[in-house]
Parts: C-alpha cells; sequence; structure tokens
C-alpha cells in the first residue's frame, strides 16, 4: 500500500509541474491575441503567486484539520477548475480572475505534499519526485507547442492541461484511504486517525537510507503563529534562501522565451520549444540528484546546484554564438536549480524538527511565491524601460543572494542537518 501512495504522489508532483511553464512558452502568442504588452505577463505571475502565498501560509492550519490527502484533493481540483477557466478566457481581465484559484490550488498542494515527502521518505525521493514536477513542467510547453502548430491556439493548450488535472482530481479521489493508512502506521495510532490532525513530537535524525522517520509520538497541537515561526532560530535564513530561489526560477522560466526571441530573434513557435530546455534541464537535474543524494548530503546539493547555476548565467552573457550558448545557458540553469529546492525542502525536518516543519514549509513555500510574485513582473518592468538583454545579469544578482543567505542558514540553524 505504502508502494501505491507513492506512485499516486508521483503522478501528482508531475500534475503539479504541468501548468507551471505554460504562461511564459505561451505568452508571446497571447499577448498578441490579446492585445496585451509584454510586462503584463507580469500581472498573472503576480496574481498567482499572491493565491499560492495565502494558502501555502494557511496550510499547517488545512493539513492539522482536514489531512493531507484531503488538501491535495481539493486543491487539484480548483487548480482544474482555474485553468479550464484559462482556456475559455476572452481577455486579460478574465486571466487575471481565473489566476486566483489557480494560484490557491497550486500552494495548497505544494506545500502539503511537500512537508509530507520530506518527513517520510528519503532525500532521494524527494528529488525524484521534484524530477516528475519538472517532466510535467517540461510537457507543458510542448503540450501547448502541440495545440499552436495544430492552429488550435493557446486556448486548447490550457485545456488539455485542465484535462489532464481532472484526471488526477479523479485518481487522488479514490487514493484518499492510502493516505489514512500511511500515516496512521507512521504514527502509530488508530487506522482512522489522520496525520493532519497530529504533530509529530520527535527529533527527526536521518536513518541510513536518508529517510527522516523516527518518529515517537504525537499529540494533538495548535497551528503555529506567524510570529511563532520567523522566530525560529535560521528560520529568517530559510525563507530568505527560498525567496531568491523560486525568484531565479521563475524568472528564468518566464522571461526565456520572450529573451530568445527579443534578443536572439527566434521565432515565437521556436522560441517557446527552446525555453521548455531549462525545464527540461530541470528534469534531468534531479533524475540526478536523487543518486547524488546517496553520496552528498543537502547542504552540499545545494552547493553544487549554485555553483552549475553560476556557469549557465555566465553562458547567457557570452555573446558568441549567441542563440548556441544561451541555449546551452538554459539547460544549465535549470539543472544547477535542479537539487536546490528539493534538498532544502528535505533537510527542513531536521533543521527545525518534524513538529515545526508544516509550519516552517508553509511560509518556505509562502517566501518563495513572494519571489515568484514581486521579481518576475520587476524584470518585466525593467525589461521595457531598459532592455531584455539584462536577463541574466538580473538572475546572477539574485543567485549571489541565495548562495549568501544558504551559508547563513548553516551557521544558524538550530538542527544540523
Amino acid at each position: 500500500m505504502a508502494n501505491l501512495l507513492l506512485a499516486v504522489i508521483y503522478i501528482a508532483f508531475i500534475s503539479l509541474g504541468l501548468p507551471d511553464s505554460l504562461l511564459g512558452s505561451a505568452w508571446p502568442t497571447m499577448s498578441h491575441d490579446l492585445g496585451a504588452p509584454l510586462s503584463w505577463a507580469g500581472g498573472i505571475s503576480m496574481v498567482i503567486s499572491a493565491g499560492t502565498i495565502i494558502s501555502a501560509l494557511l496550510s499547517d492550519r488545512m493539513t492539522l484539520r482536514f489531512g493531507v490527502g484531503k488538501v491535495m484533493l481539493t486543491s487539484v481540483a480548483t487548480t482544474a477548475a482555474a485553468l479550464l477557466g484559462f482556456s475559455l478566457a476572452p481577455n486579460y481581465w478574465t486571466l487575471l480572475l481565473m489566476a486566483i484559484p489557480y494560484g490557491l490550488g497550486a500552494g495548497g498542494v505544494d506545500a502539503a505534499l511537500n512537508n509530507y515527502v520530506a518527513i517520510h521518505y528519503a532525500s532521494r525521493h524527494m528529488s525524484w519526485l521534484h524530477c516528475m514536477w519538472g517532466v510535467g513542467a517540461s510537457l507543458g510547453p510542448y503540450i501547448m507547442g502541440f495545440a499552436l502548430t495544430r492552429g488550435q491556439g493557446w486556448s486548447w493548450g490550457y485545456r488539455y492541461i485542465a484535462i489532464l488535472q481532472v484526471v488526477l482530481t479523479v485518481v487522488l479521489t479514490l487514493s484518499l484511504p492510502l493516505w489514512k493508512g500511511r500515516t496512521a502506521a507512521v504514527a502509530g495510532a488508530d487506522s482512522d486517525v489522520d496525520i493532519g490532525a497530529m504533530r509529530e513530537k520527535s527529533d527527526v535524525s536521518e536513518s541510513a537510507d536518508g529517510s527522516h522517520a523516527s518518529v515517537k509520538r504525537t499529540q494533538p497541537v495548535k497551528p503555529l503563529g506567524f510570529r511563532q515561526i520567523v522566530a525560529i532560530p535560521g528560520a529568517k535564513s530559510v525563507f530568505v534562501t527560498f525567496f531568491c530561489y523560486c525568484a531565479v526560477e521563475s524568472t528564468a522560466g518566464l522571461w526565456a522565451s520572450s529573451y530568445m526571441v527579443l534578443h536572439h530573434g527566434l521565432d515565437a513557435k521556436t522560441a517557446a520549444s527552446w525555453a521548455s530546455l531549462f525545464y527540461v534541464g530541470i528534469t534531468i537535474g534531479r533524475a540526478l540528484s536523487g543518486f547524488m543524494t546517496m553520496r552528498f548530503n543537502d547542504p552540499t546539493m545545494i552547493r553544487i546546484g549554485q555553483t552549475i547555476m553560476l556557469c549557465g548565467i555566465v553562458l547567457l552573457m557570452v555573446p558568441f554564438p549567441g542563440q548556441i550558448m544561451a541555449l546551452v545557458g538554459l539547460i544549465l540553469v535549470g539543472l544547477g536549480c535542479a537539487p536546490i529546492y528539493p534538498c532544502i525542502i528535505h533537510s527542513t525536518p531536521a533543521y527545525f524538527g518534524a513538529d515545526k516543519s508544516q509550519a516552517i514549509v508553509g511560509v518556505q513555500m509562502a517566501s518563495a511565491y513572494v519571489g515568484a510574485l514581486a521579481v518576475p513582473p520587476l524584470f518585466g518592468l525593467i525589461a521595457d524601460h531598459t532592455s531584455i538583454s539584462l536577463y541574466p545579469i538580473f538572475l546572477l544578482l539574485i543567485l549571489v543572494i541565495m548562495v549568501m543567505m544558504h551559508e547563513l542558514l548553516r551557521r544558524t540553524a538550530r538542527r544540523a542537518v
């Protein structure tokens, strides 16, 4: 049964990634059809991120009250409805409206599922599960490109993804008993008890297989308040690290296609396909990271990723031969992104304890989404008023801050990985 639940989680991660890269790959066409300026993609991104921030901050309360399985089911169903709304949107303002439930659904499933995996599975599973997210994020632009090349328009690209989300909703509905069985076994409680109503009270040490599984006892508790969470040693550093990581990833993904079109002269369809290679880099990197985590610990994996990102950004700056260097640079930036997100998430219970991990992960997700809300639109404004050629320099500045904050986390966190 545990393996069946893990298979469901893998499917959920694929579905989670499918819509994430659609806006960036489709926006050159969407903006033309809707008569919207280039920078207005940032407005949609901001609304989505605002919704994810709210739902991520509420994730501790929601999972304690309803359980991970029910939170996931509701979140995915909400996302499916929002994507269907995207496919039917007649104008930009409808897209903004549909971005609200899309963000709320995405944030809920992201925070709850990541914390669940961080506690119950080894680091390699976290990397491979996020690899499955990369599979979804890589497939998204190809599905959109399929719709565009067949003359169906961007609306059908969104519609195809919405249908896949509906299928996942059905799968999650059927899998609800698995969540109760798994969490009850871990908690050592009665089979009707859902871990969503409990907070584990034990030290979480990393076992030989890399999992955080030493949960000794449970007791019902109230959710932690925001001030309590922020006061935990090391919390501020990990929140800023997550802010910077998501800022780099979302900015790189959202503006890659536009950078290729406006700076390197590619046509919109080719640029959409090339931009997807950024997510291909993430996907391949996370597949490799799963094996590398058997040898290297989470902080080392994060540093390796940051170094590869730096190499990719430098290649984006190389002027000749421009298109080839930019393509390789995008892939390397994706490869560098690969281990950072899952390794920070997986190390959270070891840094802060399983009893606080859902609360910490919720604010981590919110911090990441603040980065996605604020930074891509900021770069859009910079590109509008200066030049989109600043794209790699902008990414480099955020990377430097990320590195500094992660090193500070390592020195100040209460629990060493």
